[in-house]
């Protein structure tokens, strides 16, 4: 696979409508979850993007038919399904081939899996996984790749030791299959979580307690066939925000899911960009203040993540690129990931005025007048602010390694092109 390049001319102004991808981070684990019954499963809404293509390979590795129709429609049946050794290389590629665990050990009862891949922004723990699953009476072996075995899954009373949105996901899974009530407590939350939780209810699974941080799932659940659209996706919603405001571009966003976006338009708005919702449609208007808002008293504001309902971590690199452009002084503070900021010296090349103070934190000071620079996306969330930056940036930027943006934005460059950007994608799409 050849490196993608993004040759930016920054400095041009966008506007008009564009309608988010499905979520990414709901995609996922519902095309993993489709592994759990042997009836026919039609998802629409998926992002058509590297990470749910590699997991389309990898169910296909197990025996499970999976074809698209149309761009975003995707026809799954795993009518019979082997609990085959996982392809390595593909695992590598994504942090999602974990989310096959919980499927494939419920049908199958055994799964050897590769170590999982995926952004590389800090250590991942997979420890809660493990105790979910040794909770519902699974035996993990870990070596070189893991195993899990259980020939029969229990329902149990299951506490996650952090409330990790993928370890949810697996254990949801495992437990609609796991005989008698599991309780699962201090479970994520996100959108993407709930997302997955009403799938397998449309499938035929009993859920209580969507939406919050304790689950009851009565299995074993008898799963039919069923035909789900994904939901839109916040973090691309939220990335959008941050577009038009460094570009100072009016942009409608459609269909952008308003009910979730609370959390995120809260952040945005500390760093002054009010959105305004107009039925399902969030309209971000030009002429934005940009000027950050101070705390009580005058004090320096905080602008952090923490789990859902709060300000989400996948948005933090599109902040504080947001708020070089803002006037005013942050602190942004990402809690959970120790290599999430590392991207800012790439900022600093550019010429914002940044304060690195540990992995963990950044001092942002604004507006800041960004030039045009030779720079390399190193994940899918800093690689998309690196495009936020050129494209509000003086001159032109050359972005390296482009394949992380197009891991988890569907044909950015050709959508935001449509709104007015100038984005080469180099070598160019067929």
């Amino acid at each position: 696979m050849s490196p993608i390049q993004y040759m930016v001319e920054g400095g041009r102004r966008l506007s008009g409508t564009i309608e988010p991808a499905g979520n990414k981070n709901a995609a996922l684990p519902i095309i993993a979850a489709a592994l759990l019954t042997e009836h026919p499963v039609t998802l629409e809404n998926i992002p058509r993007i590297r990470d749910t293509e590699t997991l389309v390979e990898l169910i296909r590795s197990v025996g499970a038919s999976a074809e698209w129709r149309g761009r975003n429609t995707l026809d799954i049946h795993a009518k019979t399904i082997r609990a085959a050794d996982l392809d390595p290389v593909l695992c590598a590629r994504i942090r999602a081939s974990i989310l096959l665990a919980g499927p494939l050990l419920a049908r199958c009862g055994e799964v050897m899996l590769p170590p999982p891949g995926g952004d590389v922004i800090g250590r991942r723990r997979l420890d809660t996984h493990l105790l979910a699953f040794e909770q519902l009476g699974a035996t993990v072996t870990a070596s070189d790749r893991l195993e899990f075995r259980c020939l029969r899954l229990k329902g149990a009373d299951v506490f996650l030791d952090e409330p990790s949105v993928t370890a949810t996901e697996n254990a949801l899974m495992a437990a609609v299959a796991a005989h008698g009530a599991t309780h699962l407590r201090n479970a994520a939350s996100e959108p993407h979580v709930q997302d997955l939780a009403h799938f397998l209810a449309a499938l035929g699974a009993r859920i209580e307690g969507i939406g919050t941080n304790t689950m009851i799932v009565h299995g074993p659940a008898t799963l039919g066939a069923v035909s789900y659209s994904i939901q839109p996706d916040h973090i691309e919603v939220g990335s959008l925000i941050g577009l038009a405001a460094v570009t100072r571009s009016p942009l409608r966003i459609a269909r952008a899911g308003i009910t979730h976006l609370r959390p995120v338009r809260m952040g945005f708005e500390r760093l002054g960009i009010v959105c305004t919702a107009e039925g399902d449609d969030l309209v971000v208007a030009a002429g934005q203040t940009l000027k950050i808002q101070d705390d009580f008293g005058g004090h320096v504001p905080k602008l952090e993540d923490q789990p859902w309902p709060a300000f989400p971590a996948d948005l933090m690199s599109i902040a504080v690129v947001t708020a070089t452009q803002c006037d005013g002084v942050i602190l942004m503070f990402e809690k959970m990931f120790e290599s999430r900021m590392f991207f800012v010296d790439k900022l600093i090349s550019m010429g914002a005025r940044i304060v690195l103070c540990d992995p963990h934190r950044a001092i942002v000071a604004g507006p800041s007048r960004l030039k045009g620079a030779l720079v390399t996306s190193p994940d899918i969330r800093a690689g998309m602010a690196m495009l936020l930056a050129a494209l509000c940036a003086e001159g032109v930027s050359t972005i390296n390694n482009a394949d992380q943006i197009e891991r988890g934005y569907e044909c950015i460059d050709e959508r935001l092109n449509a709104l007015g950007a100038k984005i080469t994608r180099v070598p160019a799409r067929r």
